[in-house]
């Protein structure tokens, strides 16, 4: 007999996710709750084979977070997660955390069965739809590790004064403090940013920081200073 529990804040959908699983004679609902908390505390009561749960209840993460408290005593338990949308941040926040699977609201009777059978039989299939997300993900992945290197590649051949005039573009100093720092004139301070930008290939020093912020490439150059 497989042990569910189901956290779902939608009364008529706990009810109908409870009478779906209990037609299937292999299925015991053990519990049936309607918060992330009540989920963690019957979890720990009941030691179910696999959990239920709705990604938001009385807050947007309140499933993840029940999620990773469950499988944090419970490492055994299957946990699935119901979804009303198969945007990919919230599918790889779920995997990410230990979850199984995930499952549509509006799925049939029959593949919720089939979901829960595969979660606790842990032949829990990557499925078409996660096959894609997942080969999205290692592209977005590629593509920004191939950025990483190509900037990194253009700092490490930055002359000494364009390194630190970027430095200071990129602790958020104006043109204007950049000449008073380093006590040079406007037209020169211009110039240089000018070659900075060309070698980078942006078209302003918004572009580039930005860019160079979220590779978080000077965070990365200063835990390697000794």
């Amino acid at each position: 007999m497989i042990k569910i529990l189901i956290a779902e804040d939608i009364s008529a959908l706990l009810k109908r996710y409870r009478l779906i699983l209990e037609q299937d004679e292999e299925c015991e609902v053990v519990a049936a709750v309607q918060t992330g908390r009540e989920a963690v505390s019957m979890a720990g009561i009941h030691r179910p084979d696999v959990v239920l749960l709705d990604m938001e209840m009385e807050s947007r993460r309140s499933g993840l977070e029940a999620a990773e408290r469950i499988l944090s005593y419970l490492p055994d338990t299957k946990v699935v997660v119901f979804t009303v949308y198969e945007d990919d941040e919230t599918v790889f926040a779920a995997f990410e955390l230990g979850v199984c699977d995930y499952i549509l609201k509006n799925s049939t009777p029959k593949e919720m069965i089939r979901c829960v059978k595969d979660a606790y039989y842990n032949r829990s299939p990557i499925r078409p739809v996660i096959a894609q997300k997942i080969r999205r993900e290692f592209r977005r992945v590629k593509k920004s590790e191939s950025s990483f290197l190509f900037c990194l590649q253009i700092i490490l051949h930055l002359t000494p004064t364009e390194l630190d005039i970027l430095n200071l573009l990129y602790a958020g100093n104006s043109r204007k403090q950049i000449c008073e720092i380093r006590c040079t004139e406007m037209s020169t301070v211009k110039t240089q940013i000018h070659h900075i930008l060309k070698k980078f290939d942006q078209p302003s020093t918004e572009d580039l920081i930005a860019i160079l912020g979220e590779l978080h490439i000077f965070e990365y150059l200063h835990r390697l200073k000794p």
